[in-house]
C-alpha cells in the first residue's frame, strides 16, 4: 500500500525535522519508481512538474479542489492575509544558512504550494491559509527492493479547532481520491520520464 507509517518519515535524517518541530505528521505517501537510482530525484521532480498543475488532474479531482476554493473564496480562508508572510512567517525564515543558500525550486501559478527548498534528496513547499499551514515534504530513499523511490509526507499545524476539524473532514477525500489519482499521476510521470522531462525543459527555455 503507498501510505506508510509515520515513523517512515520521522526516523530518517531528513534536514526538514531541523524546523519543523511545532507541526505534526498528517500523511505518508510513497511512489514506485522502479529502476530509480540514488541521483535520480531531480529528473523525477522534474517529470512531476511536467505533468502539469491542477487542470490536468482527473476530473472527479479537479471537481473537489473547485469546490474547496468556492467554498474558501465564499468563507474567506484563502484571503492573503491569511496567507504565508502574513497570518504565518515563511518556514524559508527558519532555514539554517546551507540550506537557505540551496536552489528554492520553481513557483508555478497552477500550484498553490510555493516552494521553500529543492536539495539532492528531499525538496519542501508550503501553503497557508485560515485553516492551516502546511508542507509538502517530498524524500528520495532507497526502498527494500535496492531501487530508489519517492516518499511524500504532509506536515499541518492546524489553525485552532477550526483546523482541526477540517483536517479531519477533509481526510476521507484525501485517502479515497486525492491520493490514488496522486500515486497514479506521479508515477506514470517517472514511467514517461524521458518525454516529460524533455517538454518541461523546452517550456521553460520559451
Amino acid at each position: 500500500m503507498p501510505r506508510l507509517a509515520e515513523a517512515t518519515h520521522t526516523e530518517q535524517p531528513w534536514r526538514i525535522h531541523e524546523f519543523t518541530s511545532d507541526f505534526s505528521v498528517e500523511d505518508v505517501w510513497s511512489f514506485r519508481t522502479p529502476g530509480a537510482g540514488p541521483d535520480d530525484f531531480p529528473t523525477m521532480l522534474a517529470a512531476m512538474q511536467a505533468t502539469g498543475g491542477l487542470e490536468k488532474q482527473p476530473r472527479l479531482v479537479r471537481s473537489l479542489f473547485a469546490i474547496r476554493w468556492k467554498l474558501g473564496a465564499l468563507l474567506g480562508w484563502d484571503k492573503p492575509s491569511a496567507g504565508v508572510g502574513a497570518r504565518v512567517a515563511s518556514l524559508r525564515d527558519r532555514l539554517p544558512g546551507d540550506v537557505r543558500d540551496a536552489p528554492r525550486g520553481t513557483d508555478h501559478e497552477s500550484m498553490p504550494l510555493k516552494a521553500v527548498y529543492e536539495l539532492d534528496m528531499e525538496s519542501a513547499r508550503e501553503l497557508a491559509n485560515k485553516t492551516v499551514h502546511t508542507v509538502m515534504h517530498l524524500g528520495w530513499i532507497q526502498g527494500a527492493n535496492g531501487d530508489y523511490e519517492l516518499r511524500m509526507a504532509v506536515l499541518v499545524k492546524p489553525n485552532g479547532r477550526f483546523g482541526r476539524l477540517y483536517m479531519a473532514a477533509i481526510a476521507p477525500f484525501r485517502y479515497l481520491i486525492v491520493y490514488p489519482a496522486l500515486t497514479r499521476r506521479w508515477e506514470q510521470a517517472w514511467r514517461d520520464r524521458n518525454h516529460a522531462a524533455a517538454a518541461y525543459e523546452e517550456g521553460k527555455s520559451r
